[in-house]
């Protein structure tokens, strides 16, 4: 019934019919528990009450199926206006996008040229900027386009998904790159991606202990209990600095947890949305969790 669910969800998410019909519903129906808000201010207002419980944040102007040149524009627009945003509330955030909304598929060039002016922007401000992997399809342009901007910024890293094989020679590769680990979040055919979870689980923990016995700075995005303890451990067992890596997790999943991990010393950072382009996203959290439909239905039933 779980898998079945997660496929229904994640073929929701990919319908550009259904992404049109969000946009005029708004944050409803359980929608603004994993959405920080639909504008810039919004947003800001959530990361600086974040920022007071001792989190830290990336913020991402969240938006799917971008079509044209002036939205791919618009879209980086909007990142650079979230940099400034950032800036100006001296907030403890950095920024988070996904090629695609920069134009990757319909002009390389364009986007290669979006993501220059997001990062001299970056610069400027001394923040840091975190490429999202999307789905297969996009993972070595993702890399490559990565691989040619270090060339001249190194405020710049990607996540990289345990559950595709070609993962642990992406880490070999990606030494000495600021990444984030994730399990993945997108369906994907078994000819590329571990099917079984338990498979993507220990490559999780081999990724995660790889990036950090080379010395590299390591995000682990996860709300896995197991895989948390698991650095912790992995680090204490090898003196890995508390400065080389951080925990991340989703708004609104797990606050409290996310509040015990700062207290206890780690760096804990927030993935913060925000956006009206919001549904693609939310349809992935429903998919990761039966608990996360669980809350959308009770927000239905009582509104």
């Amino acid at each position: 019934m779980e898998a079945t669910m997660k496929n229904f969800f994640l073929f929701l998410s990919q319908s550009k019919s259904m992404n049109q019909v969000a946009k005029k519903w708004g944050l409803r129906f359980g929608a603004s528990r994993f959405i920080a808000g639909e504008t810039i201010q919004e947003a800001m207002q959530k990361v600086q009450n974040l920022n007071k419980q001792g989190l830290l944040c990336t913020l991402d102007h969240i938006g799917e199926f971008v079509f044209s040149r002036e939205e791919a524009i618009e879209s980086a627009d909007y990142c650079v206006k979230t940099l400034d945003a950032i800036h100006q509330m001296g907030a403890a955030s950095n920024l988070s996008l996904k090629l695609t909304q920069l134009g990757l598929d319909i002009d390389v060039e364009l986007c290669r040229q979006n993501m220059r002016r997001i990062l001299d922007t970056a610069k400027k401000y001394g923040n840091f900027v975190r490429i999202d992997m999307e789905d297969y399809g996009h993972c070595q342009q993702t890399l490559d386009l990565l691989a040619e901007l270090r060339r001249d910024y190194d405020n710049v890293g990607t996540v990289i998904q345990a559950y595709l094989y070609r993962t642990e020679k992406d880490i070999e590769d990606l030494k000495g790159v600021s990444l984030r680990l994730v399990k993945g979040a997108y369906k994907e055919s078994p000819e590329v991606a571990y099917p079984e979870k338990k498979d993507v689980d220990e490559n999780y923990k081999k990724i995660i202990k790889m990036h950090l016995l080379n010395g590299s700075y390591t995000a682990i995005a996860s709300h896995d209990d197991e895989i948390i303890e698991y650095t912790k451990r992995l680090a204490d067992e090898y003196s890995i600095p508390r400065e080389q890596f951080e925990f991340q997790m989703l708004y609104g999943i797990r606050t409290q947890s996310q509040i015990e991990l700062a207290q206890q010393g780690y760096k804990m950072r927030v993935y913060v949305p925000y956006g009206n382009d919001w549904y693609g996203y939310f349809m992935r959290r429903l998919a990761e969790r039966p608990a996360n439909v669980a809350f959308v239905l009770k927000g239905m039933v009582t509104k």
